[in-house]
């Protein structure tokens, strides 16, 4: 055993974390935090490419929650770089922006340089359920420092014992939660006996159609075998014959924004066909509006909407779901900041921010071991849901909070300027309780308690 050595320089003399099979290391050395002097933080995300805007918004509510907590302006740069915050009552913090490409390879390159060359004392980020898989068993178990995950949405990553890890934590909802709330609504409503799920290949994927799956047959909903496709994918024409050929009434789609303008509007053909699942961030809701205003035209109401069978969709967080003093806040704080209203990842995303401030106010600490200790458990007090609307649960580190559920409607006028969208999510429908959407302790294999 070596004591007094920051391992993080051993790790660099060594290259211990340029091999990501590399073990052994983390047992025999003594993680010596900051000790209050300060807190260096590194943060992927994807910034550059097609799917930049997910990495934009996550950097958005991580700047705002620290913004909030600390009662400052965020941090309004969501490039590359190095931005530093100087609270009145809280240590100097650092935090350093590197892009993923929404790449798991490259997002574990870069939460190597950061822990080597950087020195950081804490990882917040990955858009990419892949990185997020790729980094805790590579990264995270290795340097020894918590990780703050968000938005990477695959719900394996805190369920299963393969992924989860003492130091990773997630505030940002799941897939395992949309689908224990929109798609129990939608069983529930009794208008589908059959569905199909359409998803990308990959964990995000393969994290919608597995919940999806699990959550609509305890509902007793028959549900075709999913079907996965590559990314652009683009001829649903004959998928959606085939699924209604062996009585598909319902389908999921579990897409991002690459494969959903070619999905939608094809869904859209099927007048029959009710489309359910997650309600997207912005970008995504771009292309759903005009879908929506190609089927049904430019003056749509929200009746057609249903008519046409899109929706209800669940949505993890949207600024126009809660109604509270925080979210109040937080929407002015968002719209001076970035012109926008908050959108889907960002919820989770302020969240970690808020608890980490959290954490080192009440450890009193900057060190890495005293933040996890302190976040375990935690019940973090200001979030865009409301007052200690989440807590991390003590066997997996998961933060459990309610989710809503809702129709597509046309955008507010109130909102043109801040949602450049023609649809937005409407007045909640349903609400699920925590309890409802989480899944239990028994019914996961991660046990960190």
């Amino acid at each position: 055993m070596v004591d007094n050595i920051n391992r993080r320089v051993v790790l660099k003399r060594t290259g211990a974390l340029t091999t990501a099979g590399a073990i052994g290391v983390a047992g025999c050395l003594e993680q010596q935090g900051s000790g209050g002097d300060g807190l260096r933080i590194g943060a992927i995300q994807p910034v550059s490419g097609d799917l930049k805007y997910y990495g934009q918004i996550s950097l958005m509510g991580f700047y705002s929650g620290l913004a909030y907590r600390y009662d400052l302006d965020p941090i309004e740069e969501l490039t590359t770089g190095r931005y530093e915050l100087d609270p009145d009552d809280g240590p100097s913090i650092e935090i350093i922006v590197q892009d993923t490409e929404f790449d798991p390879s490259t997002a574990q390159r870069v939460a190597e340089d950061l822990v080597v060359d950087e020195d950081i004392d804490l990882l917040f980020g990955a858009s990419s359920s892949d990185s997020a898989r790729q980094i805790i068993p590579n990264v995270i178990d290795e340097a020894d420092i918590p990780y703050i995950i968000g938005p990477a949405a695959d719900a394996d990553i805190t369920a299963s014992s393969e992924y989860c890890h003492e130091l990773a934590f997630r505030a940002s909802e799941h897939t395992a939660m949309d689908a224990r709330a929109g798609g129990r609504h939608v069983a529930l409503l009794g208008d589908v006996s059959t569905v199909a799920i359409f998803a990308a290949e990959g964990a995000f994927g393969e994290g919608v159609a597995n919940n999806y799956r699990e959550v609509l047959e305890a509902e007793g909903i028959e549900v075709l075998e999913p079907r996965f496709v590559e990314p652009g994918y683009s001829e649903f024409g004959g998928m959606f014959d085939d699924v209604i050929d062996q009585g598909a009434d319902g389908v999921v789609g579990g897409f991002t924004f690459i494969t959903l303008p070619e999905f939608l509007p094809t869904a859209m053909v099927y007048e029959d066909m009710q489309v359910f699942g997650g309600f997207a961030e912005l970008v995504t809701t771009q292309i759903t509006g005009k879908a929506v205003q190609e089927a049904l035209g430019d003056d749509f109401t929200a009746e057609d909407i249903q008519d046409a069978g899109l929706g209800p969709f669940t949505t993890r967080y949207h600024w126009n779901q809660y109604d509270n003093e925080i979210n109040d806040e937080f929407i002015d704080m968002h719209i001076d900041a970035y012109g926008q209203v908050p959108d889907l990842f960002s919820a989770g995303t302020f969240v970690g921010g808020s608890a980490l401030a959290q954490a080192i106010e009440e450890s009193g600490s900057t060190d890495g071991t005293d933040i996890a200790d302190a976040m375990h458990g935690m019940s973090v007090e200001d979030t865009p849901k409301g007052e200690g609307a989440y807590t991390f649960q003590e066997h997996n580190n998961q933060a459990a909070s309610e989710m809503t559920v809702a129709w597509p409607v046309p955008t507010d006028s109130v909102f043109e300027e801040t949602w450049d969208a023609a649809v937005m999510p409407g007045e909640p429908i349903e609400t699920y309780s925590a309890d409802e959407v989480t899944v239990p302790a028994e019914e996961v294999s991660c046990n960190l308690s």
